[in-house]
């Protein structure tokens, strides 16, 4: 027996120490070796913007701690926006290219992007954009251009913005699968779909002032572009009228109805190439890595640290899709004591999450504060928890278009009494105290339960509206006023005091460099997220995470789905968390 266990032993040291060496060389090789070479910008260029992979500001960087190895990724809305502000004074870059643009940006994103684009076009450089159709949001990006080509059979989506919410208390009582509810803020609509069967009166104030808001942003950038009047757009948009390319046309939202091979021939022409030639293109992705690596400016030892907090709050560590209290807060603690570090611009990106963590985090910034000057810069969502992670910071800049505010809290706890009563299922508790057992979601919610749920609630809505007042210096009152949950604009909580100016990204830098009391400087970019080594062998396809099998599986909309509901149901404690996902498509 002895025998056969030394074989046995020697037969699995030898398959470990062969998959150690395999999965090794395969390691070094994607490591060191057989990737793509660097991109060579020829002369004479044109970047070709394709976002259909940009989602994010912040691609992130990664130290993988069991497994010497740092990853930094270059792939964000950040690097895009960097390396076209480069290229408008690179001579090897003559324009830029929008190809039938498909982005997953949100809206104050693609202002951020419009922006850089509009400031791009000042050198001179041209920005030509062709689309078989556009979708609304596609549009606004692609209304900055010189020239817009539309494809003769294709069409132009521009008719305003709505939104639409599903009810489900008619199902909760049909099925028995109900939501227990506990809330504070009459604007917490969130909740609203499992209490009610239709739109409240304040949900429907609060979503249509949003919305118009919004869609004014939108078709004030458009109009100065296109020299259309903000009135004749809305015109247009009332009554579809550019929703062919004859009639996009007509109305100026368009130059020119080709087909795409006229499009090349025409940048050719402003290359003043034959047509017979092919011009240099440059993907901005490949663009932005060539930026990044070889225009580091390291001239200036002064840094302003740029601390990403991007999508929903949670606990842990957190990546680029989720705020985790271990990186915001090891990233503030870096920047506080790193003595080159003279301001700190916090990116939020966030409709909010986990209440705990944001007071975790607040704390953080509350510390660093005391240090150096932290500004804060709101991207797409700045929303409940995302707003309270910003309420104390020195300075706070929005674009218009950012959707903040939602000061206000609320708990959902999922009961099944019904349900499993319909199912001929009896559940049965036995306790040594009143509330030992806490909350079941198979018995009926107990009145004193249901009380300190409220009274949690109620407290944790106190801290934050008293948060708020202290970091904007207001009143509780006057916080309570414009709390209960509601959701604003930026350029409405602009008018009520919730942020300081409209602006992006690069004017909060300055803004944080002037209280900063540095003229020359460079940005460094926080956080550094840690991971386990079995992350990396998901990154270079040695595993398949969970999660890409189930998208694969499932296909991209069902598995965003299936994230919600996950979400929903792991969701812990009370939650400081924005009422509802919008998307501007």
């Amino acid at each position: 027996m002895k025998f056969l266990g030394n074989v046995l032993a020697t037969i699995v040291g030898l398959f470990a120490f062969f998959m150690i060496c395999f999965f090794g060389i395969i390691l070094l090789g994607a490591l060191f070796g057989g990737g793509e070479e660097t991109v060579t910008v020829k002369n004479n260029s044109v970047i070709e913007l394709d976002l259909s992979e940009i989602k994010e500001d912040y691609a992130g960087k990664t130290n993988y701690k069991d497994f010497d190895y740092f990853a930094a990724n270059h792939d964000g809305l950040s690097d895009v926006l960097k390396a076209i502000e480069y290229a408008k004074t690179d001579d090897k870059i003559k324009g830029i290219s929008i190809l039938n643009d498909v982005s997953n940006l949100g809206i104050a994103q693609t202002k951020a992007l419009r922006d850089q684009l509009e400031d791009f076009k000042k050198s001179g450089k041209f920005v030509y954009s062709y689309g078989n159709t556009y979708s609304q949001k596609d549009y606004y990006l692609n209304s900055v251009a010189n020239t817009i080509y539309i494809n003769p059979i294709g069409e132009l989506d521009f008719k305003g913005l709505s939104a639409e919410i599903m009810f489900y208390k008619d199902f909760e009582e049909k099925s028995g699968l109900k939501m227990e509810v506990i809330r504070h803020g009459k604007y917490k609509s969130a909740v609203e779909p499992f209490l009610e069967n239709k739109m409240s009166d304040a949900n429907r104030e609060q979503t249509t002032q949003l919305l118009n808001s919004i869609w004014e942003s939108v078709v004030t950038d458009i109009a100065k572009s296109r020299k259309i009047t903000p009135v004749r757009l809305n015109q247009i948009a009332d009554g579809l009228l550019a929703r062919t390319p004859e009639m996009a046309k007509a109305e100026g939202l368009v130059d020119k109805i080709a087909y795409e091979d006229v499009y090349h021939n025409d940048i050719r022409k402003a290359l003043q190439i034959t047509a017979d030639e092919d011009y240099n293109k440059v993907d901005i992705k490949d663009y932005a890595e060539e930026v990044a690596i070889s225009n580091i400016d390291l001239t200036s030892n002064d840094v302003i640290a740029v601390i990403y907090a991007q999508g929903e709050i949670g606990s842990g560590e957190g990546d680029v899709n989720e705020i985790g209290e271990g990186s915001m807060r090891r990233s503030l603690q870096e920047a506080r004591k790193n003595k080159d570090v003279k301001a700190i611009v916090l990116r939020i990106n966030s409709p909010g999450g986990n209440a705990l963590t944001s007071e975790l985090i607040w704390r953080e910034i509350e510390l660093t504060k005391k240090v150096k000057p932290v500004v804060v810069s709101m991207g797409d969502y700045a929303a409940s928890g995302g707003y309270y992670i910003a309420c104390n910071a020195n300075k706070i800049y929005a674009e218009a278009n950012t959707i903040t505010g939602s000061i206000g809290v609320f708990g959902i706890l999922p009961n099944f009494t019904e349900a499993v009563k319909k199912l001929g299922i009896n559940v049965e508790q036995v306790k040594t105290n009143p509330n030992a057992s806490e909350y079941s979601p198979f018995q009926p919610l107990d009145a004193n339960y249901r009380g300190f749920a409220q009274e949690g609630v109620e407290k944790i809505y106190g801290v934050f509206v008293k948060r708020v007042a202290d970091g904007r210096k207001l009143t509780t009152t006057q916080v309570d006023a414009i709390g209960q949950g509601r959701v604003w604009s930026g350029q409405d909580a602009l008018k009520i005091g919730l942020v300081d100016k409209i602006g992006g990204m690069d004017e909060a830098i300055q803004e944080a460099a002037r209280l900063g009391k540095t003229n020359k400087f460079r940005t460094q970019d926080f956080p550094e997220y840690e991971k386990e080594f079995g992350d990396i062998l998901s990154k270079f396809g040695l595993a398949q995470s969970k999660e890409s099998i189930i998208k694969e599986a499932v296909g991209e909309q069902n598995f965003e789905i299936l994230k919600h509901i996950k979400q929903m149901t792991a969701q812990k404690g009370v939650q400081a968390r924005m009422a509802y996902e919008l998307k501007i498509k």
